[in-house]
């Protein structure tokens, strides 16, 4: 049986960039400090400046509780600092946190963090949202977007990704993989867009909003000491068949049993009988043909829709396959007076339909073309 499991490993790296203003000298001794091994010290640096709102020592801080070094160990105040740090808009403690919260099985409290990450290209979120996607677990079910996520994760090389991606190739339906590889490019693009910003919020010292939205560390039993496991090396194995239902499920969500994909059986030629002896059939009787009716007149053609919204149809390396998809779905009525779009990607050919004046339009299509048997995604403007 086949197993999307994740394993995250947290980074143990120490912050000096991205803060909302520059990091401090006290800062950068620290982190020389502990990088000879002499952590109390690295404390007492970082402390004096986190207390006053470094948001860089804030990070560190957390990093020092989390592991236990100079410190004892102590998630809680390891939490604390790491939220600190977040609500000034410090990106690697809004994914540490993030993570963190999703080790502990906070899932729900961790999502927004999660999610944020995600958009900004972190491995390691995408991954755990991919699953989430693919489950249906805490967001919409939806595999065209989780086979997305998991492309990227792998393409950073994320190896429980890698892992999960060819799970996924066996159970995702081709068209919807097709889709996902589209969906994959514009994340990619999306994710450097929203770099591109925080770097050049740093560069100019500009305080950074939080990257996700941040409650108050909630009070009550102290936290249990949660030990990350460490990636491992893959060893890739012949890939193999599942002999029987599919466990399209993740350590965190509640696992989906999925019945192994009924495959399509080529239909046989059709068998002819010889053919028999032809019967003699007398002529038949002249009779009166009745006069011809009129011909009632084509209907006029719907006229072209006209908007920026589109829905996608799927996404293609042999052109022909696309002009075989759109014979099948141009007569359709949702698509009536709606204009093929050809978007070329590479070599990949992204097949649309446009002309939807509203999101709500490009919805109504698209749920009308999956409930005949189509997949579809809408695109935005």
């Amino acid at each position: 049986m086949a197993h999307l499991r994740h394993v995250v490993t947290l980074p143990l790296g120490f912050a000096l960039a991205l803060a909302a203003a520059p990091a401090s000298a006290d800062v950068k001794t620290g982190v020389d400090a502990w990088s000879r091994g002499e952590y109390e010290l690295a404390i007492k640096e970082w402390l004096g400046p986190a207390a006053k709102g470094d948001a860089d020592a804030q990070f560190n801080m957390g990093q020092a509780y989390k592991l236990g070094k100079g410190v004892t160990l102590d998630m809680k105040r390891a939490e604390a600092w790491y939220r600190k740090a977040a609500a000034q808009g410090h990106v690697k403690a809004a994914d540490t946190l993030g993570l963190v919260l999703f080790q502990q099985d906070r899932k729900t409290e961790a999502l927004p963090f999660i999610q944020a990450a995600a958009e900004r290209g972190e491995p390691r979120a995408q991954y755990i949202l991919g699953i989430a996607h693919f489950n249906g677990d805490l967001v919409g079910k939806d595999w065209v977007r989780a086979y997305a996520l998991m492309s990227r994760a792998s393409a950073a090389g994320l190896e429980q990704a890698t892992r999960s991606l060819a799970t996924m190739d066996g159970i995702v339906p081709l068209e919807q993989r097709q889709l996902a590889m589209s969906l994959s490019a514009e994340l990619e693009q999306k994710a450097q867009e929203n770099r591109s910003r925080q770097f050049a919020a740093a560069d100019l010292g500009v305080r950074s909003a939080p990257t996700a939205p941040l409650r108050p560390a909630q009070s009550g039993a102290p936290l249990e000491r949660t030990e990350l496991p460490p990636s491992t090396r893959y060893n890739p194995a012949p890939p193999s068949v599942p002999s029987g239902p599919v466990t399209a499920g993740a350590d965190f969500a509640n696992p989906v049993t999925m019945q192994q994909p009924k495959r399509i059986a080529v239909a046989p030629a059709l068998q002819t009988k010889p053919p028999a002896k032809p019967a003699v059939v007398p002529a038949p009787k002249p009779t009166a043909q009745p006069a011809a009716k009129p011909r009632m007149a084509a209907p006029a053609p719907a006229p072209a829709a006209k908007g920026n919204w589109r829905v996608q149809l799927g996404a293609f390396g042999v052109k022909s396959n696309a002009d075989s998809l759109w014979a099948k779905v141009r007569g359709r009525a949702e698509l009536a007076g709606h204009g093929r779009i050809d978007l070329a990607s590479g070599s990949v050919t992204r097949l649309l339909a446009g002309g939807f004046a509203t999101l709500a339009d490009a919805d109504k299509a698209c749920a009308a073309l999956k409930s005949g048997g189509f997949t579809c995604l809408v695109v935005r403007p």
